[in-house]
């Protein structure tokens, strides 16, 4: 009830007449998110009608530049914002999530659908996208030290570089989904979309850090462990059994460091971020810190490999939390952020739902 609640509650009308959904619940974000926007479709799509859907795919990609870029954001006024940070102060050029976002709501649209003529249209734009992304010859998503982007969004003022973690899982499972359409399809297609995730495939072990027994963000900048990353590449089903199982292990062993009222940290134990586009945020709080409800989906299929139990409690541990002190985007021991934040609760939503589908 709470997350139909808070999906209806953060519409808002753009200036040509599309509903947008926000960010947040109480609709105080005028724009519609990319990657939010995948989460709640990803993770409460029935509560979100397929004109919808259509209609704001399109949206987002009416903003997309003439390069390819696709926006972190389209404002309510139809201005698109490709930057992370404020409208007139971006932290970057751009942000490097984005594309593999929108391709991913795409594939989600086109299987509830099976409107393959509106795939077909989409198709070179969402390739233009994701072209724009920056890749090393290895098939990983890369962030020059000299001039990096904004990476993942649930990280974006975190100025990681080299080859990236979470982005490149990101593109991979955009290239595997798209692949998956075409090949429903039939026909000749202009680009090999599983080529381009077998290379992500056979290189991602670079970002193996075999003594820790997880994955790190990046190889340069911030080549600190992923908490959530670690367990995204177990969903996308890049991490072998064993990783997974090695993956769970960490997570069992630095509970008490990662989790607080059942949500999660970015990075292991008191670490913050080693390099940040703007110092906003001290260690311990908001991305430099705080504990997230966002992962949920992927980190609780991880624990429950090795702990069902500690699994359960997880999610009954963030469902007591929101009852008690509503919805919020991270918190840290009293300090909760942004009230309302609809993938908190989406995300919580879905990794429920799996719990139950597994009794």
């Amino acid at each position: 009830k709470e997350t139909k609640r808070q999906v209806a509650g953060c519409k808002i009308k753009s200036d040509s007449g599309v509903w947008l959904h926000t960010p947040d619940g109480i609709g105080h974000y005028k724009a519609l998110w990319t990657r939010d926007y995948y989460y709640f479709v990803k993770y409460a799509g029935e509560f979100i009608d397929d004109a919808n859907l259509k209609t704001s795919i399109q949206y987002i990609l009416n903003g997309q530049r003439k390069d390819g870029c696709i926006p972190d954001r389209v404002n309510a006024d139809g201005k698109p914002i490709y930057s992370p940070g404020g409208d007139k102060k971006p932290l970057a050029d751009h942000a490097l999530d984005n594309a593999p976002f929108l391709a991913l709501l795409a594939c989600e649209y086109i299987r509830r659908t099976g409107d393959n003529d509106f795939f077909r249209n989409l198709e070179p734009k969402l390739r233009k996208g994701l072209d724009h992304v920056r890749r090393a010859e290895n098939g990983l998503v890369y962030n020059h030290p000299a001039n990096p982007q904004c990476v993942y969004g649930f990280t974006d003022i975190v100025a990681k570089t080299g080859h990236l973690l979470f982005t490149s899982l990101l593109y991979y499972q955009a290239c595997v989904e798209l692949d998956n359409l075409q090949k429903g399809m039939g026909g000749d297609h202009a680009v090999n979309y599983r080529a381009r995730a077998d290379l992500i495939h056979k290189n991602l072990s670079i970002l193996w850090d075999d003594q820790a027994g997880m994955y790190l963000a990046a190889d340069e900048g911030c080549r600190q462990i992923d908490i959530w990353g670690s367990a995204y590449a177990a969903e996308v089903g890049l991490a072998t059994d064993e990783q997974q199982d090695r993956i769970a292990d960490y997570l069992l062993a630095h509970w008490d460091e990662i989790v607080q009222r059942g949500q999660v940290r970015h990075l292991p134990g008191k670490e913050g971020w080693q390099r940040l586009f703007v110092d906003w945020h001290p260690v311990g709080s908001y991305i430099n810190g705080a504990h997230w409800a966002t992962p949920l989906p992927w980190v609780v299929p991880v624990v429950a490999r090795k702990a069902p139990e500690r699994a359960v409690q997880m999610v009954s541990d963030v469902i007591d939390d929101f009852q008690a002190n509503g919805v919020a985007e991270c918190i840290n021991g009293d300090t909760r952020n942004v009230p309302n934040f609809v993938a908190s609760i989406t995300n919580l939503y879905a990794a429920s739902r799996w719990l139950a589908e597994q009794d």
